[in-house]
């Protein structure tokens, strides 16, 4: 789910640079569209995310940051 995250925060700050910088109308709402589309997917994967950790605990349990340390994520 890091993963999955991550490439999600690349891929919105890619869209966030291109936004307002074509002179075509069309492309720049899509652009904004997209950019959107990865706001939403990104706090939807962070919400998962945060799903998963039990309500009394902050940190991730040390099994799971131990599986996600090998992986090297």
């Amino acid at each position: 789910m890091r993963l999955a995250l991550s490439i999600l925060e690349a891929e919105e700050a890619k869209w966030e640079a291109r936004l307002g910088e074509s002179p075509s109308w069309r492309t720049n709402a899509m652009r904004v569209i997209r950019h959107k589309a990865y706001q939403v997917a990104r706090k939807r994967v962070q919400t998962a995310l945060h799903r998963l950790l039990p309500k009394s605990e902050t940190a991730l349990p040390s099994e799971i940051a131990q599986m996600i340390d090998q992986a090297g994520l």
